[in-house]
């Protein structure tokens, strides 16, 4: 256990930045998820809203430094690529 005033507090805050940004990690999972059924699904509507609201959400947890901004520019170019995929073959 740590002893400096200052060792404690970093261990509050730490505890803290790990539950919130573990709901953004999880929260962006889902949307991803919800993404790829709806791609594989094959309806291209809803896909491409599934797609956009995963996209938002990848940005969001990339501003708040959950992800890399290289990991979710990644995740949004493979997403864009299936969708368009999918467009194309409708």
């Amino acid at each position: 256990m740590a002893n400096h005033k200052s060792a404690l507090k970093r261990i509050r805050s730490s505890e803290k930045k790990r539950v919130r940004n573990r709901l953004v990690r999880s929260k962006t999972r889902t949307e991803v998820k919800k993404a790829r059924t709806a791609i594989q699904a094959g309806d291209v509507e809803n896909a491409r809203q599934a797609t956009l609201e995963a996209i938002r959400t990848l940005d969001k947890a990339a501003v708040k430094g959950v992800l890399h901004r290289n990991n979710a520019a990644r995740r949004k170019s493979r997403l864009m690529k299936r969708l368009a995929k999918l467009e194309t073959q409708k």
